[in-house]
């Protein structure tokens, strides 16, 4: 017996020593500028701010805040999975006085924080360049006004929100983007885009989009 349980403990050490070795290749993708292309996704903030979570964020959800689409983040996507959490020689707390300029399309510090630490980092840039990076990506895109000027709630299905920001975003097609539900409510568009923000097909992320055919949407207004 003992013979027995000395030669398990000598397999499960090499079994041990070999897991070890090879840890580090492991998640390769999860060193920071190691990915393909960005994802930017824009929630809707009415429904967050329909749920339990709004009700604890004042700063998105207070009564005199109309948010329509917020930054929900910019993230490194690879061509199948994202790296997450990267090592970085940047602080992981994001100073107040580098958050709060981009209050007007992220509007808290912990979504701030949050979106640096879990993405920023494996982006390989600066705290400020992650969120100058984010704005860029923002400007690119328009808005399609009979969503953000809702004054009461509507009902599309995923093909129709899409179809919505692909006729009047040049270049972006419906493989570049995905619209997301909350139960049966509008969650957030996810766009592709490359590392220099134009648009790109991604097909992981296009297929993971929801796709049932009466979404509702809260107002903005």
């Amino acid at each position: 017996m003992f013979r027995s349980i000395f030669s398990k403990l000598i397999a499960l050490t090499a079994l041990a020593a070999s897991t070890f070795a090879i840890a580090p290749q492991t998640r390769a993708e999860d060193k920071a500028g190691a990915f393909d292309f960005y994802v930017l996704a824009l929630s809707w903030s009415p429904t967050f701010c329909s749920g339990e979570r709004g009700q604890k964020s004042p700063q998105q959800c207070g009564t005199d805040k109309k948010f329509s689409f917020i930054v929900h983040g910019l993230w490194p996507q690879n061509e199948s999975g994202y790296p997450q959490s990267c090592a970085s020689s940047e602080p992981r707390t994001v100073p107040d006085a580098v958050g709060r300029p981009y209050f007007d399309i992220m509007p808290s510090m912990g979504l701030i924080g949050h979106q640096w630490r879990k993405h920023g980092t494996c982006t390989g840039l600066s705290q400020k360049d992650y969120l100058e990076k984010i704005r860029s990506a923002y400007n690119k895109i328009k808005l399609p006004q009979d969503l953000t000027a809702l004054t009461t709630t509507g009902t599309f299905s995923a093909e129709m929100i899409e179809q919505k920001f692909t006729e009047i975003n040049p270049g972006l097609t419906a493989d570049s983007i995905a619209v997301n539900c909350e139960a049966s409510k509008f969650e957030e568009v996810r766009i592709c885009m490359t590392k220099d923000l134009g648009f790109r097909p991604c097909t992981q992320v296009d297929r993971g989009g929801c796709k049932i055919k009466r979404i509702t949407v809260p107002p903005a207004q």
